[in-house]
């Protein structure tokens, strides 16, 4: 991929967010400026309305603003009629949205009585044979087609209806066509967008968002970047045809003082109905419960909030749905109360050091710090402080593999402002690699003040991350577990960071396991089972939650094993 002539965020140090078209879905606004949007998915069968209405009821109360509802076949969606009449008539104006996997015919029934409705574009009209084939281009073009088919009376309803529409790939429902062409990769998770896109761009319908969903933080990450970044480029290349059509000198036009995608603003804003800006749902799907669903959901989510990506989140918990709600609502806490503006700018700021749509671990020397190696391909390290050493040292023992491992007062570290170039100068005359972190107090974003690091130093010298750059003043657990998470584990996702210590959380024992479980969530130290775990719907035919806890009790010894509890089968068996 040649991903150094993608951009996929235009400062990778300083907050700005996506401009993007706006969507309406119901009362509420997706994008277009408005605030970051929290929903949510009901977990009680579709069939039974009244539990349904209580449940959305329940959400709503708790700060949901648009709720989700699975629509399995076209009689299971005529019920929807029933779940929207109960809300309104207990005086809930709550956007619903229908869920829709494998039935077109649902999607055509669900479209008359919600106001949104979701398509997965691995499912939607593919059957899935797991057939490995070469596909010619006429036969690839034969499948679109016969997709197109499927898929534009649902674009034409939604016209006539004024219904929104989400295209939401999922990394674990890609097609035959796709895996065989593209592979089970972010390309692929892209392209099986781009392509329901383009039909329903085709029929003039611009009413939808997209999501590029996986279970897997880092793969997350990298399928809504390269998404962003494609669309970019889908935007440019409208444009690009539009100013040939008015234009004898076609060029592009990167001197002109005021420009949009390298053309004249006000050639770009004549033209805005030919962007590809449209809004980002984001979403770690099957993250799981408890501190490992919460801090996999905060690296995936809080990582592309800081780069100005995402318009609305669903916290996907292996729990009651009401429980995401507050986890959603802090994870955009910051982004709709306006706090980067909070942060001082970084200004001529190099080139990032790392590649954001392809995972590399930063090269930096092996240093061994009171008989504990970090850096090169070492694994990370977890640093704590020497108060929170005393207080854990009685019981050390008894940590498990959450014990601390070396105690930053002891390690020798450096500490520096990046900006400083002076104290970067001074690390190139070092004459032997030094571990380095920035130092406290400074009014930079951590997630852009590492990253500044990184592009600066010298590969020879390790780094490590802190959580929060403040004296943190916070007494909620999950909170700090989730600033933590985000900054620390967007970090390590782009291959920055040899050693992390957590701050942020006072309680001892806390603040290591929130610092073990980043690692792990964030694929670069495996100390215990992994478990990809989906949040329950009205498809799952048990209870999800109780099940993932039996198997949980049974595998937990099962180091470095990833185990997957599944609901249903849109995403494949566990």
């Amino acid at each position: 991929m040649t991903s150094s002539l993608l951009r996929y965020c235009p400062d990778l140090y300083n907050y700005q967010r996506r401009e993007t078209r706006p969507v309406q879905v119901g009362k509420v606004q997706i994008g277009g400026g408005a605030p970051v949007v929290v929903q949510s998915m009901l977990t009680s069968d579709t069939r039974d309305a009244e539990a349904c209405v209580k449940e959305a009821l329940g959400l709503a109360e708790a700060g949901c603003q648009i709720v989700r509802v699975t629509a399995q076949t076209r009689l299971i969606a005529e019920n929807l009629q029933h779940i929207r009449d109960g809300l309104r008539k207990a005086g809930c104006d709550v956007p619903l949205v229908a869920d829709i996997h494998f039935k077109p015919d649902a999607a055509m029934e669900a479209v008359k009585w919600v106001e949104k409705v979701r398509v997965n574009p691995g499912n939607y009209a593919d059957k899935k044979k797991f057939a490995v084939k070469e596909y010619t281009d006429d036969e690839y073009a034969a499948e679109v087609a016969y997709m197109e088919e499927q898929f534009v009376p649902l674009v034409k309803e939604s016209i006539r209806l004024g219904r929104a529409m989400r295209i939401g790939t999922n990394h674990g429902s890609l097609s035959d066509r796709i895996m065989n062409r593209h592979g089970d990769t972010p390309l692929g998770m892209v392209e099986s967008a781009l392509e329901f896109a383009r039909i329903a761009r085709a029929q003039g319908y611009h009413n939808f968002l997209f999501s590029m969903k996986a279970s897997n933080p880092k793969v997350m990450i990298e399928a809504y970047r390269l998404l962003v970044a494609k669309l970019d480029e889908c935007s440019k290349s409208e444009l690009q045809r539009q100013w040939e059509l008015e234009n004898d000198e076609c060029r592009m036009t990167n001197d002109e003082p005021d420009t949009l995608y390298g053309f004249p603003s006000s050639f770009v804003i004549r033209h805005s109905s030919l962007l590809w800006n449209y809004p980002i749902h984001l979403g770690v799907t099957e993250a799981g419960d408890g501190e490992d669903g919460r801090i996999k959901s905060a690296i995936g989510i809080g990582s592309l909030l800081a780069d100005g990506i995402g318009d609305t989140v669903r916290v996907s918990l292996t729990e009651d749905a009401i429980f995401e709600i507050p986890v959603a609502q802090q994870l955009v806490k910051p982004y709709n109360e306006g706090l980067p503006a909070h942060f001082e700018r970084i200004q001529s700021a190099p080139a990032v050091s790392y590649d954001p749509f392809d995972y590399v671990r930063r090269e930096s020397q092996v240093l061994t710090i009171n008989g504990v190696k970090t850096g090169g391909h070492e694994t990370v390290p977890v640093f704590t402080t020497r108060e929170k050493w005393d207080a854990v040292a009685h019981k050390i023992d008894k940590l498990g593999d959450y014990k601390p491992e070396v105690v930053i007062e002891d390690s020798g570290v450096i500490e520096i402002d990046p900006r400083d170039d002076a104290a970067i100068a001074s690390l190139y005359d070092s004459a032997e690699a030094r571990l380095v972190t920035i130092k406290d107090g400074l009014k930079l974003p951590v997630i852009a003040a590492y990253r500044l690091l990184a592009a600066k130093l010298q590969p020879r010298h390790p780094i490590l991350l802190k959580d929060t750059l403040q004296a943190a003043g916070r007494d909620d657990f999950t909170e700090n577990l989730l600033v933590a998470a985000t900054n620390i584990g967007s970090l390590l996702c782009d291959g920055i960071g040899d050693a992390v210590i957590v701050n942020g959380e006072d309680a001892p024992g806390q603040a290591l396991r929130i610092s073990y479980n980043i690692l792990q969530a964030a694929g670069v130290r495996i100390f215990k089972t992994d478990y990809v775990a989906c949040p329950s719907c009205g498809r799952t035919l048990f209870n999800l939650q109780t099940t993932t806890q039996k198997i949980r009790a049974a595998t937990g010894h099962l180091k470095g094993v990833r185990i997957a509890v599944m609901g249903c089968i849109v995403n494949g068996p566990g």
